[in-house]
């Protein structure tokens, strides 16, 4: 090797190693505040859904009327022994301890598997449960859709609802988080009077004056597929698969204190 080359050689690898060090001391300095970020994108999606968000609104303060519980799915119980501040929902869904593995007829989200545990957000108003805070997900056309669905106390009647992670077609499923398209779901129910899951997400427009239109939501135009899967994302997260039990202990504990 001529000195020339030797010295380009030591001269990159120099630089790679100064780059090195000051990409890596760069993402030590900013996850602080990638974290915090983080942390307040997800506080916002959860106001989001329960119609708490708006451009002037302080995050962490509209926060505060927040509470947070941790959910035994297959008994619908709220877990005493561990704190919701500190437990961690992303890392439980990866947890061989926590994971349960769905009956494939019972997987209509085409999950495959979820946490024995889930956090759930109760928005109190003077000291009382007001809305009902439920992270969702399931698969669409492309890719796993998630949102945050707000039901108010009754645990039946949708308050709002919004997806904020999701890889659909752009102008077609896509529209899932179209401000236009999410608008239509406050008001609806997701069970009928039986109390089994009863969103219907119908091709085409809902003719209001039909029977049960209260359940029903327009389809997405050209994307039949990922309406299904929002349909199907919906019925599991509602049965007792997913937070149908915790549901109806909340609906059976309103009816107690009445």
């Amino acid at each position: 090797m001529s000195e020339s080359a030797g010295r380009t050689l030591t001269v990159a690898t120099v630089l790679c190693g100064v780059c090195s060090v000051l990409v890596a001391g760069a993402v030590v300095i900013l996850k602080p505040k990638q974290d915090i970020n983080r942390e307040i994108d997800f506080k916002k999606n959860i106001l989001m859904s329960a119609g708490l968000l708006k451009e002037t609104t302080d995050v962490n303060k509209a926060f505060e009327q927040v509470d947070s519980v941790v959910v035994d799915l297959e008994t619908g119980e709220i877990v005493s022994d561990i704190d919701p501040a500190t437990f961690n929902q992303d890392k439980a869904d990866k947890d061989p301890n926590y994971i349960q593995t769905i009956e494939k007829q019972s997987d209509i989200a085409g999950i495959k598997r979820r946490a024995k545990y889930q956090k759930v957000y109760l928005v109190k108003k003077d000291g009382a449960i007001d809305q009902i805070v439920l992270h969702i997900y399931g698969k669409g056309l492309w890719s796993t859709m998630k949102g945050f669905l707000s039901l108010d106390k009754d645990a039946v009647t949708v308050r709002g609802f919004n997806f904020y992670s999701h890889a659909e077609t752009p102008g077609l499923g896509g529209e899932i988080d179209n401000p236009k398209w999410l608008a239509q779901w406050p008001g609806k129910k997701v069970f009928d009077e039986n109390m089994n899951p009863a969103v219907d997400v119908v091709k085409g427009s809902v003719d209001t004056n039909s029977a049960n239109a209260e359940y029903k939501i327009d389809g997405l135009s050209g994307a039949t597929l990922t309406s299904v899967g929002v349909e199907n994302t919906f019925r599991f997260w509602m049965s007792n698969v997913g937070y149908g039990k915790f549901l109806a202990n909340l609906r059976n504990e309103v009816v107690n204190e009445d």
